[in-house]
Parts: structure tokens; C-alpha cells; sequence
């Protein structure tokens, strides 16, 4: 065969010629195609040369790529035909189960916007899931920059007992005036993630002795040191607090004080011991978030303040109670401590979160979260959290005060207009006052409003620029502002009445 172009070739020209990969007939003359003009030998070998590494592994990648996209089209295609086909083996035998599960949790679509198909849209939503969570993972084991985490300890017992007639022990603390001189008697419950060590933060026991005012504070149970109570309620909640009443010596009417998540044990208690309550007084009364007389702007205002971690916590305590117990595990039941606004998911405005930074706070947020987990268990703190968005079975509107007959029927109704002795009032009767910070993202101001729209008679005290902590923790002049709006000017504790006995000897030197 003769050569191409009739002669030998240099090396570099045959490898110019593999480059190119001109046509050759067995005539010996080369078909060049006149799509581009030939270049010469030198240019071609010149610019072969000049191709660099980054080049080649380029083009490999790109090639590599295009081999997997088809490789995975073509797994599709076979997991259509063989897998998810209605007459396939995993169909036959898991398609029923499936079916169930399916339609269990067919509620979930209602957070889907409505342009978007759920068969498409949840398999992202869980894939994007499991990178945040991945994300989490790799910030928390490589956050280096981070102050240390302190120890957890787990302090004596210290606290005052009684016991509850289930056999039930019940921790309290009370401090102030004695219970024989006190002129008012103030029953806090706790929020969450707390114990009776919170009370009013930095209440000053002067303050107290000058209004004449006995506090107690009580440990739900299952915190600090009260036992737990299986299958507790609200009903439950409002009893603990009578029987603590009357076992620490309360026997007139008390005062009962509600703060954010507390604040649904002291509406139980104007539910179901109305009686024995004087008045309640609030402060950022945390309510149901899924409460359903809420209209729906109250709703959107409320939960567009909320970071979605929190939302997503509030969602788990209403569906899968159970699976909270690993957050909790992972936080504050770790064993270390942690700031309240990332244990809670909170989000603060700038007064908050001066307060919080302050050493004060810290000292006073650390001992009482130790108190608060010292059984080291997550049931107390899961049915704290079931409680807050299941139905309470009260609603706050139950509280307004109306006229209630017992008779039943047309005639008997129009008979009471006349005659009023088979009618009596009917809600709490007495006062309810609400004080509410205006910056408070815990607990929105849009619950207030909410509260004050079904529960008009309750006195609401607006705080501008108040948040959620700032106000109620270590204020001494914000304290007094709320005794005296309670209780009135200060008149200080009873005065013990000094009773003269006489001995029957000092009744013959009378004589």
C-alpha cells in the first residue's frame, strides 16, 4: 500500500493525521472536509501540545457524568417496570400496609401549597430534612469556637414536702411574711423547663413583708422533687394546687400567679377551685396555639413570630408526643447547660437578650434548670408539652362573668325575666389582670389580644417595649408596680393580737 501523500510520513505528521481523522482512500489521497479549512501540520501538533491537564480530567468528568445519568435513567426504568408495577412482588406484598400508612398521614398534605404534588413533594422535603439535620450534626461536633458547656449538678434535696391524699409527695417553697400575718397569699406555678425555685426572679423578701404577702412556689409533678403523677391533666393540676393550699396553712381565699407556659395551670385553677381563688394575675399568658376560636389573622400573628424549629415542636407535641423525648436528650437533658433561647428555640428581642447575657440571669437560669430536670426523666417534660395544645377542656370565655338560670324551656325562661331566684352568676368573678410586653416573642402580644377579646372583663396592662423576660425577672421597680396594682398601698403584715391570760394568782393579788 503506498504511503498517504506518496511519501513516509514523519511521526509528527501521522500523529496530526490520528488527531484530525481526515477519510483516506485506498487511492492513496487523503478526503479532507471542507467543513473548516486545514490547518498545517505545525498548528494541529501545537495545539495538541498545548492541551493542559485540567482539560483532560474535564472532559473524563463530563464523560463519566453522562455514563451515570443514563445508568440511573435506566434504574428507573427498571424499578418502574419491576418494582412499583401493580403486579410486581414488593406491590403485592407491601402495598396494602403502605396503604394504611398512606392514609394515616394524609393529614400532612394540608402544609403542602396547593400547586404542588405530593407524590413529588414529600420525597424532597425529606431528602432536604435529612441534610439539615446532617448540617446540625457537623456544626455542633465541629463548633470550636464556642464558649465550653458547663456541667450540670445535681444539688442535696432541699426542699419542703407535704403529702397529697394519692400518696403523692408534693415540693413547695414559700417565703415572705409567716402564714399567721400574711395579708395575701400568692400561689405561683411553674413554666416549663423550671421548679419552684422560680417564682417571681429577684422578688426582694422586703418587697414581701411591706405588702404583708406569703408566696409559695410547688414543683409540678415530676420535676425538682414532687413524684410524678400518672396521667395527669389540668383537673389534676387545679387540685394539687388546693390540697397544697390547704396543708401549708392558706385557709382564706389566695392570689394565684400564671407566667408564659404556667399560666395554663392558673386558668385551671379559676376553672376548678373558683371558690378558693381571690384573684389571678398573668404575665404573658402562654395559651393553646391551635386554639380554634382564634380567628385567623390572631394565628398568623402569633405563629409568624416563632422560629420554625419551635413550630416544628409544637407540631410533634400534637401529633408524635414520643418523639420529642431525643430532642429533650439532646438539650436540656444532656448534662449540660445551655442557654434558654436555644434550649427553647426562642427568639428575643434586644432587652431580652441583654438580660439574658447578664450574670445574674445565668447564675439564676442554671440552678433552676438544674432543679427543674434532677429526676433526669422526659415524661414530665413531654406531658407539659402535650398539655399546652391539647384541649384543655375549658375555654377561656368560660370565664366571663353571665347569668346563668337553671330552668329549661320557653315558659320557665320568660318566668326568671321576673322572678331571679333560680339564677345565679356564672364565671370567675374575680379580677384578672394581664400584663403583656409589646417586643415579647414568646409569648406574641396577638395572644393577649386574643384573650382580651373572649375574656373582655380582664384588665390588661400594655408594655411598651417590655419583652418576655424583661419585665418579670429582676425589676425590683416593675415588682412594686405589680403589688400595688394587686393589693393596693403596702400596709404590711397582720398584726398579731396579743391575747392577756390570767393565772389565778394574779387574780387574788387583784383582789
Amino acid at each position: 500500500m503506498e504511503e498517504v501523500s506518496g511519501g513516509a510520513n514523519t511521526w509528527r505528521e501521522e500523529l496530526a493525521s490520528l488527531v484530525e481523522g481526515p477519510a483516506i482512500r485506498y487511492g492513496g489521497e487523503p478526503i479532507i472536509s471542507p467543513r473548516r479549512p486545514l490547518k498545517s501540520v505545525g498548528d494541529r501538533v501545537e495545539k495538541f501540545e498545548s492541551e493542559s491537564l485540567k482539560d483532560q480530567v474535564t472532559g473524563f468528568l463530563k464523560s463519566w457524568g453522562e455514563i451515570l445519568l443514563e445508568l440511573g435513567k435506566g434504574c428507573k426504568d427498571i424499578l418502574q417496570q419491576t418494582v412499583v408495577a401493580e403486579d410486581s412482588f414488593v406491590v403485592r406484598k407491601l402495598g396494602g400496609h403502605v396503604s394504611k400508612v398512606s392514609g394515616r398521614l394524609r393529614f400532612l398534605n394540608e402544609f403542602l401549597p396547593e400547586d404542588r404534588d405530593p407524590v413529588y413533594a414529600w420525597p424532597v422535603v425529606f431528602f432536604v430534612f435529612i441534610i439539615a439535620l446532617s448540617a446540625l450534626n457537623l456544626n455542633s461536633s465541629h463548633g470550636n469556637l464556642s464558649p465550653p458547656m458547663k456541667d450540670m449538678r445535681i444539688h442535696p434535696p432541699s426542699a419542703s414536702r407535704i403529702l397529697l391524699p394519692d400518696g403523692r409527695h408534693l415540693a413547695y417553697r414559700e417565703i415572705g411574711v409567716p402564714a399567721d400575718r400574711a395579708r395575701f397569699s400568692l400561689i405561683a406555678p411553674h413554666s416549663f423547663l423550671s421548679s419552684r425555685l422560680a417564682g417571681i426572679p429577684g422578688i426582694k423578701t422586703s418587697l414581701l413583708e411591706e405588702f404583708g404577702v406569703r408566696l409559695v412556689t410547688y414543683d409540678l409533678p415530676g420535676f425538682g422533687e414532687s413524684d410524678p403523677h400518672p396521667g395527669r391533666n389540668l383537673n389534676s393540676s387545679a387540685l394539687d394546687m388546693l390540697f397544697l393550699a390547704d396543708a401549708v396553712g392558706v385557709n382564706n381565699k389566695f392570689w394565684v400567679l400564671g407566667y408564659s407556659s404556667g399560666s395554663k395551670h392558673a386558668w385551671a385553677a379559676l376553672k376548678y377551685i373558683p371558690n378558693r381563688i381571690a384573684g389571678a394575675a398573668m404575665f404573658a399568658p402562654m395559651i393553646n396555639p391551635y386554639e380554634s376560636s382564634m380567628t385567623r389573622e390572631e394565628m398568623i400573628r402569633t405563629w409568624e413570630e416563632w422560629l420554625p424549629r419551635r413550630r416544628f415542636m409544637y407540631f410533634l407535641a400534637r401529633r408524635f408526643p414520643k418523639l420529642l423525648s431525643p430532642f429533650y436528650r439532646r438539650s436540656f437533658l444532656s448534662g449540660k447547660h445551655g442557654r434558654i433561647d436555644k434550649y427553647l428555640s426562642l427568639s428575643l428581642e434586644r432587652k431580652d437578650e441583654i438580660l439574658i447575657e447578664g450574670p445574674m440571669f445565668e447564675e439564676f437560669w442554671q440552678r433552676d434548670v438544674e432543679e427543674s430536670v434532677r429526676q433526669g426523666s422526659t415524661k414530665p417534660f413531654i406531658e407539659e408539652a402535650v398539655l399546652q395544645v391539647s384541649n384543655w377542656g375549658f375555654g377561656l370565655a368560660d370565664f366571663q362573668v353571665r347569668k346563668e338560670c337553671k330552668r329549661r324551656g320557653i315558659l320557665p325562661w320568660l318566668l326568671s325575666m321576673y322572678n331571679q331566684a333560680d339564677c345565679e352568676l356564672a364565671g370567675f368573678l374575680g379580677p384578672i389582670h394581664i400584663w403583656q410586653g409589646m417586643d415579647d416573642r414568646v409569648v406574641p402580644p396577638s395572644m393577649t389580644d386574643y384573650i382580651s377579646r373572649v375574656l373582655p372583663a380582664a384588665v390588661s396592662h400594655i408594655l411598651p417595649y417590655e419583652g418576655h423576660f424583661s419585665y418579670f425577672f429582676f425589676c425590683d421597680e416593675c415588682h412594686r408596680q405589680i403589688f400595688y396594682t394587686l393589693f393596693g398601698s403596702p400596709q404590711g403584715p397582720l398584726v398579731q393580737k396579743m391575747e392577756l391570760v390570767e393565772t389565778p394568782s394574779e387574780a387574788a393579788d387583784m383582789a
